[in-house]
């Protein structure tokens, strides 16, 4: 699930290795295109989450719907990336961002996919080399991988609303954004109700580069949530990015089995539904 810098380090040009740079901003589309050009990791490619993880054609299902896995997996073949690839994914957000295509590639049952624990800061603070640039334009693929989505692993609209205390919910935005404030992405702030907030940010250790923390200390952190050996949990956040940094914490932590809502916030205050109250700023049941 995670691979080290020295690690990476080491098999630089290996074959058969592709390293995804997803570096990205949602306020400004084209930041991590540009971080890209002014330095990254020797050999990468840039995945953009946007136009090559998401299907935006219907906005209804929120702002990251996931693709068609069809789609998806042509798109990784365009990249470079099929059957016996092994896929080191990497930001500059502490993994928030790189561990939806980790997420995606568990989802079509693709090729290995590692993230870079503590990214491109880590690489840096450790003087590794840099390539500046547009990098160079990948190898299709020859043999994409079989587009073979796993449902059991996405928890949809209807079913959210309507499994209640059965369902664990964690919202993965920062408390700010849980509690509705300061929201600058969505249309309305607030959460869904019920849901219990883990930001993805509690995942990392706070001092220095921001490491994932020991599986011990991530299962005591959500253990401490609610999270137990088959309850059905689901991770959610704004629009289904940063979600699956809880997801990946939470097997990091041996807590196997939670799913993804990929549709999240964005989905739900898109939806009409007048019969499901909005939490509204200032509340916080």
């Amino acid at each position: 699930m995670l691979i080290s810098t020295e690690e990476l380090a080491r098999r630089l040009g290996e074959p058969g290795l592709v390293i995804a740079d997803m570096r990205w901003d949602a306020s400004q589309p084209d930041a991590g295109r540009d971080a890209f050009r002014t330095g990254h990791i020797p050999g990468a490619i840039y995945v953009d989450v946007d136009t090559e993880l998401s299907d935006r054609s219907d906005l209804s299902k929120g702002r990251h719907p996931l693709p068609d896995p069809e789609q998806f997996v042509r798109t990784l073949a365009r990249l470079g990336i099929g059957e016996g690839t092994t896929l080191v994914v990497y930001d500059d957000k502490a993994g928030s961002l790189a561990a939806r295509l980790w997420w995606m590639m568990r989802w079509v049952g693709g090729a290995e996919a590692l993230v870079l624990d503590g990214g491109f800061a880590a690489w840096v603070a450790e003087e590794r080399p840099v390539e500046t640039g547009p990098g160079k334009s990948p190898l299709p693929h020859p043999q994409p991988l079989a587009a073979h989505a796993n449902v059991t692993m996405v928890a949809n609209y209807p079913e959210v609303k309507t499994q209640g205390d059965k369902m664990l919910l964690l919202d993965a935005r920062s408390a700010e954004r849980y509690r509705g404030e300061g929201e600058t992405i969505d249309t309305r702030a607030g959460h869904i109700p019920g849901a219990i907030n883990a930001p993805w940010a509690d995942n990392v250790k706070a001092e220095g580069v921001p490491h994932f923390k020991t599986p011990s200390m991530l299962r005591s952190h959500f253990e401490s949530l609610g999270v137990r050996d088959g309850r059905r949990v689901v991770c959610s956040c704004g629009s289904g990015v940063t979600a699956c940094h809880d997801l990946l914490a939470l097997e990091i932590a041996g807590l196997h089995g939670a799913r993804l809502y990929p549709g999240s916030w964005s989905e739900w205050i898109a939806k009409d539904c007048p019969d499901t109250p909005l939490m509204l700023r200032g509340e916080t049941r």
